[in-house]
Protein backbone atom coordinates (compact mmCIF):
# COMPACT_ATOMS: atom_id res chain seq x y z
CA UNK A 1 0.00 0.00 0.00
CA UNK A 2 1.32 3.41 -0.96
CA UNK A 3 1.28 6.12 1.66
CA UNK A 4 1.96 9.84 1.51
CA UNK A 5 5.33 10.47 3.14
CA UNK A 6 7.76 13.37 3.19
CA UNK A 7 8.61 15.35 0.10
CA UNK A 8 10.97 13.58 -2.33
CA UNK A 9 14.69 14.16 -1.87
CA UNK A 10 16.79 16.25 -4.24
CA UNK A 11 18.41 13.27 -5.96
CA UNK A 12 15.00 11.81 -6.85
CA UNK A 13 13.82 15.14 -8.26
CA UNK A 14 17.00 15.53 -10.32
CA UNK A 15 16.60 12.00 -11.68
CA UNK A 16 13.01 12.73 -12.65
CA UNK A 17 14.01 15.99 -14.37
CA UNK A 18 16.84 14.24 -16.23
CA UNK A 19 14.47 11.51 -17.47
CA UNK A 20 12.12 14.24 -18.69
CA UNK A 21 14.93 16.16 -20.40
CA UNK A 22 16.30 13.12 -22.23
CA UNK A 23 12.87 12.14 -23.54
CA UNK A 24 12.09 15.73 -24.55
CA UNK A 25 15.35 16.29 -26.44
CA UNK A 26 15.06 12.98 -28.28
CA UNK A 27 11.43 13.59 -29.23
CA UNK A 28 12.23 17.10 -30.43
CA UNK A 29 15.18 15.88 -32.51
CA UNK A 30 13.40 12.84 -33.96
CA UNK A 31 10.17 14.53 -35.03
CA UNK A 32 11.61 16.05 -38.27
CA UNK A 33 13.08 12.64 -39.14
CA UNK A 34 9.74 10.93 -38.51
CA UNK A 35 7.99 13.62 -40.55
CA UNK A 36 10.19 12.89 -43.58
CA UNK A 37 9.68 9.15 -43.06
CA UNK A 38 5.89 9.61 -42.91
CA UNK A 39 5.86 11.41 -46.24
CA UNK A 40 8.10 8.76 -47.82
CA UNK A 41 5.88 5.82 -46.84
CA UNK A 42 2.61 7.66 -47.49
CA UNK A 43 1.42 8.06 -43.90
CA UNK A 44 -0.22 11.38 -44.71
CA UNK A 45 -3.62 12.67 -43.62
CA UNK A 46 -5.55 13.98 -46.63
CA UNK A 47 -8.72 15.94 -45.67
CA UNK A 48 -11.67 14.10 -47.19
CA UNK A 49 -14.70 14.65 -44.95
CA UNK A 50 -16.45 17.24 -42.82
CA UNK A 51 -14.93 16.05 -39.57
CA UNK A 52 -11.46 17.10 -40.67
CA UNK A 53 -10.74 20.77 -40.34
CA UNK A 54 -7.31 21.03 -41.96
CA UNK A 55 -7.24 21.90 -45.65
CA UNK A 56 -4.02 20.28 -46.90
CA UNK A 57 -2.21 16.93 -46.49
CA UNK A 58 -0.21 16.58 -43.26
CA UNK A 59 2.08 13.71 -42.14
CA UNK A 60 0.50 11.73 -39.32
CA UNK A 61 3.12 9.37 -37.86
CA UNK A 62 4.46 11.80 -35.26
CA UNK A 63 3.60 9.50 -32.38
CA UNK A 64 6.60 7.41 -33.36
CA UNK A 65 8.92 10.23 -32.27
CA UNK A 66 7.10 10.52 -28.93
CA UNK A 67 7.36 6.76 -28.42
CA UNK A 68 11.08 6.59 -29.23
CA UNK A 69 11.94 9.47 -26.92
CA UNK A 70 9.89 7.86 -24.16
CA UNK A 71 11.36 4.39 -24.72
CA UNK A 72 15.01 5.49 -24.56
CA UNK A 73 14.39 7.49 -21.38
CA UNK A 74 12.57 4.60 -19.68
CA UNK A 75 15.31 2.13 -20.61
CA UNK A 76 17.94 4.51 -19.17
CA UNK A 77 16.24 5.50 -15.93
CA UNK A 78 13.58 2.94 -14.93
CA UNK A 79 14.31 -0.54 -13.51
CA UNK A 80 12.74 -3.15 -15.80
CA UNK A 81 10.68 -5.14 -13.33
CA UNK A 82 8.20 -7.70 -14.76
CA UNK A 83 5.31 -5.23 -14.65
CA UNK A 84 7.38 -2.61 -16.51
CA UNK A 85 8.34 -5.23 -19.08
CA UNK A 86 4.66 -6.05 -19.53
CA UNK A 87 3.88 -2.37 -20.01
CA UNK A 88 6.60 -1.99 -22.64
CA UNK A 89 5.66 -5.18 -24.48
CA UNK A 90 2.03 -4.13 -24.57
CA UNK A 91 2.83 -0.62 -25.75
CA UNK A 92 5.11 -1.91 -28.53
CA UNK A 93 2.10 -3.85 -29.85
CA UNK A 94 -0.03 -0.70 -29.59
CA UNK A 95 2.56 1.37 -31.47
CA UNK A 96 2.95 -1.20 -34.24
CA UNK A 97 -0.84 -1.33 -34.58
CA UNK A 98 -0.91 2.47 -34.76
CA UNK A 99 1.75 2.59 -37.46
CA UNK A 100 -0.19 0.18 -39.66
CA UNK A 101 -3.40 2.10 -38.99
CA UNK A 102 -1.78 5.42 -39.91
CA UNK A 103 -0.62 3.90 -43.19
CA UNK A 104 -3.47 1.57 -44.19
CA UNK A 105 -6.51 2.64 -42.07
CA UNK A 106 -7.42 -0.57 -40.26
CA UNK A 107 -10.92 -1.53 -39.17
CA UNK A 108 -12.13 -0.51 -35.73
CA UNK A 109 -12.89 -4.11 -34.73
CA UNK A 110 -9.37 -5.29 -35.59
CA UNK A 111 -7.83 -2.45 -33.59
CA UNK A 112 -10.11 -3.22 -30.65
CA UNK A 113 -9.06 -6.89 -30.60
CA UNK A 114 -5.34 -6.05 -30.76
CA UNK A 115 -5.77 -3.48 -27.97
CA UNK A 116 -7.34 -6.16 -25.78
CA UNK A 117 -4.40 -8.49 -26.49
CA UNK A 118 -1.91 -5.75 -25.57
CA UNK A 119 -3.84 -5.02 -22.37
CA UNK A 120 -3.93 -8.72 -21.44
CA UNK A 121 -0.15 -8.95 -21.83
CA UNK A 122 0.31 -6.00 -19.48
CA UNK A 123 -2.21 -7.46 -17.01
CA UNK A 124 -0.70 -10.95 -16.88
CA UNK A 125 2.76 -9.49 -16.32
CA UNK A 126 1.70 -7.72 -13.15
CA UNK A 127 -0.26 -4.60 -14.05
CA UNK A 128 -3.55 -5.38 -12.36
CA UNK A 129 -6.19 -3.58 -10.28
CA UNK A 130 -6.42 -6.08 -7.44
CA UNK A 131 -8.34 -3.90 -5.00
CA UNK A 132 -10.65 -0.94 -5.30
CA UNK A 133 -11.40 1.52 -2.53
CA UNK A 134 -15.05 1.48 -1.54
CA UNK A 135 -16.68 4.75 -2.72
CA UNK A 136 -19.31 4.31 0.01
CA UNK A 137 -17.67 6.21 2.87
CA UNK A 138 -20.31 4.93 5.32
CA UNK A 139 -19.41 1.28 4.73
CA UNK A 140 -17.26 -0.72 7.16
CA UNK A 141 -15.42 -2.27 4.19
CA UNK A 142 -12.71 0.19 3.18
CA UNK A 143 -11.90 -1.61 -0.05
CA UNK A 144 -13.01 -4.45 -2.30
CA UNK A 145 -10.76 -7.35 -3.24
CA UNK A 146 -11.54 -8.05 -6.88
CA UNK A 147 -10.14 -11.58 -7.15
CA UNK A 148 -10.78 -13.04 -10.61
CA UNK A 149 -12.58 -9.85 -11.63
CA UNK A 150 -9.28 -7.97 -11.51
CA UNK A 151 -8.37 -9.21 -14.99
CA UNK A 152 -11.47 -8.04 -16.94
CA UNK A 153 -11.75 -4.81 -14.92
CA UNK A 154 -8.12 -3.88 -15.61
CA UNK A 155 -8.42 -4.76 -19.31
CA UNK A 156 -11.56 -2.64 -19.61
CA UNK A 157 -9.82 0.28 -17.88
CA UNK A 158 -6.72 0.08 -20.12
CA UNK A 159 -8.64 -0.28 -23.38
CA UNK A 160 -11.12 2.45 -22.39
CA UNK A 161 -8.42 5.02 -21.54
CA UNK A 162 -6.44 4.07 -24.65
CA UNK A 163 -9.44 4.95 -26.81
CA UNK A 164 -10.50 7.90 -24.67
CA UNK A 165 -7.25 9.74 -25.41
CA UNK A 166 -7.68 8.77 -29.05
CA UNK A 167 -11.14 10.35 -29.08
CA UNK A 168 -9.94 13.80 -28.06
CA UNK A 169 -7.23 13.81 -30.73
CA UNK A 170 -9.14 16.21 -32.93
CA UNK A 171 -7.38 19.60 -32.82
CA UNK A 172 -3.75 20.63 -33.16
CA UNK A 173 -1.92 20.00 -29.90
CA UNK A 174 -5.03 18.92 -28.00
CA UNK A 175 -4.42 15.26 -27.14
CA UNK A 176 -0.67 15.76 -26.75
CA UNK A 177 -1.11 18.81 -24.51
CA UNK A 178 -3.82 17.22 -22.38
CA UNK A 179 -1.65 14.11 -22.02
CA UNK A 180 1.26 16.30 -20.92
CA UNK A 181 -0.88 17.89 -18.21
CA UNK A 182 -2.22 14.52 -17.05
CA UNK A 183 1.29 13.02 -17.05
CA UNK A 184 2.66 15.89 -14.97
CA UNK A 185 -0.22 15.52 -12.52
CA UNK A 186 0.46 11.80 -12.20
CA UNK A 187 4.18 12.53 -11.82
CA UNK A 188 3.63 14.88 -8.88
CA UNK A 189 1.21 12.48 -7.21
CA UNK A 190 3.64 9.57 -7.67
CA UNK A 191 6.35 11.59 -5.92
CA UNK A 192 3.95 12.45 -3.09
CA UNK A 193 3.16 8.77 -2.49
CA UNK A 194 6.80 7.68 -2.90
CA UNK A 195 6.30 5.83 -6.19
CA UNK A 196 9.59 6.94 -7.78
CA UNK A 197 9.50 4.46 -10.67
CA UNK A 198 6.00 5.61 -11.63
CA UNK A 199 7.22 9.22 -11.45
CA UNK A 200 10.15 8.41 -13.75
CA UNK A 201 7.89 6.78 -16.34
CA UNK A 202 5.53 9.75 -16.27
CA UNK A 203 8.47 12.16 -16.52
CA UNK A 204 9.62 10.34 -19.64
CA UNK A 205 6.10 10.51 -21.08
CA UNK A 206 5.63 14.21 -20.27
CA UNK A 207 9.06 15.06 -21.66
CA UNK A 208 8.43 13.17 -24.91
CA UNK A 209 5.11 14.98 -25.33
CA UNK A 210 6.68 18.39 -24.70
CA UNK A 211 9.37 17.66 -27.27
CA UNK A 212 6.71 16.94 -29.88
CA UNK A 213 4.35 19.82 -29.08
CA UNK A 214 6.32 22.57 -30.92
CA UNK A 215 5.61 20.69 -34.18
CA UNK A 216 1.99 19.97 -33.23
CA UNK A 217 0.69 23.38 -32.16
CA UNK A 218 -1.53 25.25 -34.61
CA UNK A 219 -0.77 25.22 -37.47
CA UNK A 220 0.47 21.65 -37.06
CA UNK A 221 3.42 20.49 -39.14
CA UNK A 222 2.79 16.86 -38.23
CA UNK A 223 0.05 14.84 -36.50
CA UNK A 224 0.80 12.12 -33.97
CA UNK A 225 -1.83 9.81 -35.47
CA UNK A 226 -3.12 6.59 -33.95
CA UNK A 227 0.50 5.73 -33.23
CA UNK A 228 0.74 8.56 -30.72
CA UNK A 229 -2.79 8.87 -29.35
CA UNK A 230 -3.24 5.20 -28.46
CA UNK A 231 0.33 5.01 -27.14
CA UNK A 232 -0.30 7.90 -24.75
CA UNK A 233 -3.61 6.47 -23.56
CA UNK A 234 -2.14 3.00 -23.02
CA UNK A 235 0.81 4.25 -20.96
CA UNK A 236 -1.31 6.50 -18.74
CA UNK A 237 -3.84 3.74 -18.18
CA UNK A 238 -1.21 1.18 -17.20
CA UNK A 239 0.71 3.59 -14.98
CA UNK A 240 -2.47 4.63 -13.16
CA UNK A 241 -2.94 0.94 -12.36
CA UNK A 242 0.62 0.72 -11.01
CA UNK A 243 0.27 3.90 -8.99
CA UNK A 244 -3.08 5.21 -7.82
CA UNK A 245 -5.15 2.03 -7.82
CA UNK A 246 -2.68 0.36 -5.43
CA UNK A 247 -3.76 2.63 -2.60
CA UNK A 248 -6.55 1.35 -0.39
CA UNK A 249 -8.07 4.68 0.57
CA UNK A 250 -10.78 6.69 -1.13
CA UNK A 251 -8.37 8.73 -3.27
CA UNK A 252 -7.40 5.62 -5.22
CA UNK A 253 -10.93 5.58 -6.60
CA UNK A 254 -11.18 9.28 -7.43
CA UNK A 255 -7.69 10.42 -8.43
CA UNK A 256 -7.35 8.49 -11.73
CA UNK A 257 -10.70 9.85 -12.87
CA UNK A 258 -9.63 13.41 -12.07
CA UNK A 259 -6.26 13.12 -13.80
CA UNK A 260 -7.86 11.66 -16.93
CA UNK A 261 -11.15 13.50 -16.52
CA UNK A 262 -11.38 15.16 -19.93
CA UNK A 263 -10.85 12.05 -22.10
CA UNK A 264 -13.02 9.95 -19.77
CA UNK A 265 -15.89 12.44 -20.02
CA UNK A 266 -15.56 12.65 -23.79
CA UNK A 267 -15.57 8.89 -24.35
CA UNK A 268 -18.56 8.39 -22.01
CA UNK A 269 -20.45 11.20 -23.72
CA UNK A 270 -19.62 9.79 -27.17
CA UNK A 271 -20.79 6.27 -26.30
CA UNK A 272 -24.05 7.47 -24.72
CA UNK A 273 -24.71 9.86 -27.60
CA UNK A 274 -24.19 7.22 -30.28
CA UNK A 275 -26.21 4.53 -28.51
CA UNK A 276 -29.07 7.01 -27.98
CA UNK A 277 -29.06 7.62 -31.73
CA UNK A 278 -29.14 3.89 -32.44
CA UNK A 279 -25.59 3.97 -33.77
CA UNK A 280 -22.60 1.77 -33.04
CA UNK A 281 -20.39 3.19 -30.24
CA UNK A 282 -17.55 3.03 -32.78
CA UNK A 283 -19.40 5.14 -35.35
CA UNK A 284 -17.41 8.34 -36.09
CA UNK A 285 -19.18 11.66 -35.65
CA UNK A 286 -18.51 15.36 -35.17
CA UNK A 287 -19.94 15.94 -31.71
CA UNK A 288 -16.94 15.69 -29.41
CA UNK A 289 -16.18 18.33 -26.79
CA UNK A 290 -13.66 20.09 -29.02
CA UNK A 291 -16.15 20.13 -31.89
CA UNK A 292 -18.75 21.73 -29.63
CA UNK A 293 -16.33 24.50 -28.67
CA UNK A 294 -15.54 25.18 -32.32
CA UNK A 295 -19.27 25.28 -33.11
CA UNK A 296 -19.69 27.86 -30.33
CA UNK A 297 -17.42 30.13 -32.33
CA UNK A 298 -14.05 29.59 -30.66
CA UNK A 299 -10.92 29.53 -32.77
CA UNK A 300 -8.76 26.41 -32.74
CA UNK A 301 -6.29 27.98 -30.31
CA UNK A 302 -9.06 29.14 -27.98
CA UNK A 303 -10.73 25.73 -27.94
CA UNK A 304 -7.47 23.95 -27.20
CA UNK A 305 -6.53 26.50 -24.54
CA UNK A 306 -9.92 26.10 -22.85
CA UNK A 307 -9.50 22.34 -22.68
CA UNK A 308 -5.97 22.73 -21.35
CA UNK A 309 -7.36 24.85 -18.51
CA UNK A 310 -10.01 22.24 -17.71
CA UNK A 311 -7.39 19.48 -17.66
CA UNK A 312 -5.10 21.56 -15.46
CA UNK A 313 -7.91 22.25 -12.98
CA UNK A 314 -8.74 18.56 -12.73
CA UNK A 315 -5.07 17.60 -12.46
CA UNK A 316 -4.35 20.13 -9.73
CA UNK A 317 -7.44 18.98 -7.85
CA UNK A 318 -6.10 15.40 -8.00
CA UNK A 319 -2.77 16.56 -6.57
CA UNK A 320 -4.47 18.48 -3.76
CA UNK A 321 -6.74 15.51 -3.02
CA UNK A 322 -3.71 13.27 -2.68
CA UNK A 323 -1.72 15.70 -0.54
CA UNK A 324 -4.36 17.41 1.58
CA UNK A 325 -7.58 15.42 1.53
CA UNK A 326 -11.00 15.60 -0.06
CA UNK A 327 -12.27 18.84 1.52
CA UNK A 328 -9.37 20.98 0.33
CA UNK A 329 -9.53 19.34 -3.09
CA UNK A 330 -13.22 20.24 -3.42
CA UNK A 331 -12.48 23.84 -2.38
CA UNK A 332 -9.63 24.07 -4.90
CA UNK A 333 -11.76 22.55 -7.67
CA UNK A 334 -14.61 25.02 -7.04
CA UNK A 335 -12.26 28.00 -6.73
CA UNK A 336 -10.39 27.19 -9.92
CA UNK A 337 -13.61 26.51 -11.79
CA UNK A 338 -15.00 29.90 -10.72
CA UNK A 339 -11.74 31.58 -11.71
CA UNK A 340 -11.91 29.93 -15.12
CA UNK A 341 -15.51 31.12 -15.61
CA UNK A 342 -14.57 34.68 -14.62
CA UNK A 343 -11.60 34.68 -17.00
CA UNK A 344 -13.86 33.36 -19.76
CA UNK A 345 -16.28 36.24 -19.29
CA UNK A 346 -13.51 38.84 -19.02
CA UNK A 347 -11.51 37.77 -22.01
CA UNK A 348 -14.32 36.49 -24.19
CA UNK A 349 -16.89 39.12 -23.25
CA UNK A 350 -19.33 36.34 -22.43
CA UNK A 351 -19.34 35.30 -26.07
CA UNK A 352 -17.16 32.97 -28.03
CA UNK A 353 -14.83 34.75 -30.40
CA UNK A 354 -15.21 34.14 -34.07
CA UNK A 355 -12.61 32.13 -35.86
CA UNK A 356 -10.23 34.57 -37.47
CA UNK A 357 -8.76 32.34 -40.12
CA UNK A 358 -8.83 28.69 -41.16
CA UNK A 359 -6.04 27.33 -39.02
CA UNK A 360 -4.82 23.82 -39.37
CA UNK A 361 -6.19 21.70 -36.54
CA UNK A 362 -5.40 18.09 -36.20
CA UNK A 363 -8.83 17.19 -37.51
CA UNK A 364 -9.89 13.64 -36.84
CA UNK A 365 -6.76 11.95 -38.03
CA UNK A 366 -8.18 9.39 -40.39
CA UNK A 367 -10.99 7.83 -38.39
CA UNK A 368 -8.85 7.11 -35.36
CA UNK A 369 -10.11 9.97 -33.23
CA UNK A 370 -13.71 8.82 -33.49
CA UNK A 371 -13.49 5.14 -32.77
Amino acid sequence: MANITTLPDLSSILRVLLAMLVAGVLSLALTPVVKAFSVKIGAVDVPKDGRRMHDHPIPRLGGLAIFLGFLVSVLLFVPLTPDRQGMLLGVVIIVILGIFDDIYTLSAKLKFVVQIIAALIAVFMGNRIEVLSNPNIFSDNLYWELGALSIPITVIWIVAITNAVNLIDGLDGLACGVSTISSLSMLVIALLVSELDVALVMAALAGACMGFLPYNFTPAKIFMGDTGATFLGFIMAVMSVQGMFKMYNIISFVVPFLMLGLPIFDVCFAVIRRIAKGQSPMQPDRSHVHHKLIDLGLSQKQAVGSLYVISAILGLSAVVLTASGALKAIVVLIALALAAIICWNVFMGGKAAKTDHPETPEGEEKDHGDQ
